[in-house]
């Protein structure tokens, strides 16, 4: 492994070892924001971010509101009581579809094995380049991407897609890291137990409990030993931790998304019976996700209002999951009520990939998923109207679900 101020190389020269790391985890830092800044260049350098109003939540901050405990899906009220001085933008999607379009286009220019995981994110597989290595081809995406769009990119080079997401994660802002094959050990070693694919704050406390916070601490555990902490969850944990992560780049999809919406006659002006419905969609969207043995990597919402005016709005999740209790919480959060009422509601699931929840969520114990599969068993045998979320064994209200 080796990094430099905002860039990387590798220690030693760069030769044989370096092709053994062929999986680039492209990732654009505080994109919105920054696509923002490129209009509105005297902001640079300020406490910036893009989100709702101000019962909104926040899309993505700048690195300077981050300074101040600003992060994205956090409540705009909230983030201004942190940075009194946060200056927030408006959400405009269609730019940032416009920009990230081009960005992808930029990225399948070097190898046709691009996975594309959300609007500014993708995994690319370069093994197939024979001419420049891993490290050479990273520092290009950079640069063509900085030349180009005028936006900056990190870039994580590994082994694995795992690592290769926390390499880049590790590299921001506008910076590349490499951690070689036979370095993955050592680098993963160095970690905290959060900076694991999918452990949540459950997952995090039910472990700390028992003295493990460090990936190294759960590398002293068997996999056994792990798996009777947090069911078939901890075997997934367990590999990670290891390094162990043979999943593909994958560059095609089944589908891209699921989702259902519903028009109301009347006007909703009770949050409690949107996030009802929102409930509802959401159980929907699992349904049809564990049907085809699907997992999602992003959750959006659809909300019209009473002038036919229509937002949406979104949310990566940190791990993909299929499961109604996770996509409901990122649903409901993104939420906000206009002012009068709401004529459609809606759900979707997004940047689909195969897999199933022990792959989705470490911090569920099994009852959560347990409870969902029991609701397709009866809802399959007997209609889809035969029980609701309220019976899940997981919860005792809708809320919780």
């Amino acid at each position: 492994m080796s990094r430099g101020p905002r860039s990387a190389s590798a220690r030693r020269p760069l030769g044989s070892d370096d092709s053994h790391t062929p999986i680039l985890h492209v990732d654009m830092d505080a994109f919105f924001v920054e696509v923002e800044l490129l209009e509105r260049p005297h902001l640079r350098g300020l406490p910036v971010a893009v989100g709702g109003a101000e019962r909104g939540v926040v899309t993505s901050a700048s690195y300077e509101a981050r300074a101040f405990g600003v992060n994205s899906a956090m409540p705009v009220a909230q983030a201004k009581r942190l940075c009194p001085d946060l200056i927030m933008i408006p959400v405009r999607h269609g730019v940032y579809s416009a920009v990230a379009r081009r960005v992808m286009e930029i990225l399948s220019s070097f190898t046709p094995l691009l996975e594309q995981v959300s609007v500014d994110e993708a995994f690319l597989d370069v093994s197939g380049d024979r001419r420049r290595t891993p490290v050479e081809i990273g520092h290009l995406i950079r640069q063509e991407i900085r030349k180009r769009e005028g936006v900056p990119a990190s870039v994580g080079i590994a082994a694995t897609k795992h690592v290769a997401k926390i390499a880049s994660a590790h590299a921001k802002p506008d910076g590349l890291l490499l951690v070689p094959k036979d370095e993955t050990e050592a680098f993963l070693g160095e970690l905290p137990l959060g900076a694991l694919w999918g452990v949540g704050e459950a997952t995090k406390r039910r472990l700390e409990q028992r003295g493990i916070r460090s990936v190294a601490d759960v590398r002293e555990l068997s996999q056994d030993s792990l798996e009777r902490v947090l069911g078939k969850s901890g075997g997934m944990l367990w590999r990670l931790a290891n390094g162990i992560d043979p999943r593909p780049v994958v560059t095609s999809r089944v589908e891209k998304s699921i989702g259902r919406e519903e028009t109301s006659f009347d006007l909703l002006n009770d949050p409690a019976q949107v996030r009802a419905r929102i409930l509802d969609q959401s159980h929907e969207c699992a349904r049809r996700l564990r049907q085809r043995s699907l997992v999602a990597w992003r959750v959006s919402i659809k909300v019209r209002d009473s002038s036919f005016t229509t937002i949406t709005r979104s949310h990566t999740l940190q791990a993909p999951t299929n499961l109604a209790h996770e996509i409901y919480r990122v649903a409901s959060s993104l939420l906000e009520m206009p002012g009068g009422g709401v004529r459609l509601i809606g759900v979707r699931v997004e940047n689909l990939e195969a897999g199933d929840s022990g792959q989705a969520t470490l911090d569920d114990d099994g009852r959560t998923e347990q409870a969902e599969r029991a609701l397709d068993t009866i809802r399959n045998r007997f209609g889809q109207g035969a029980v609701g979320p309220g019976t899940l064994l997981s919860g005792t209200d809708s809320e919780r679900l």
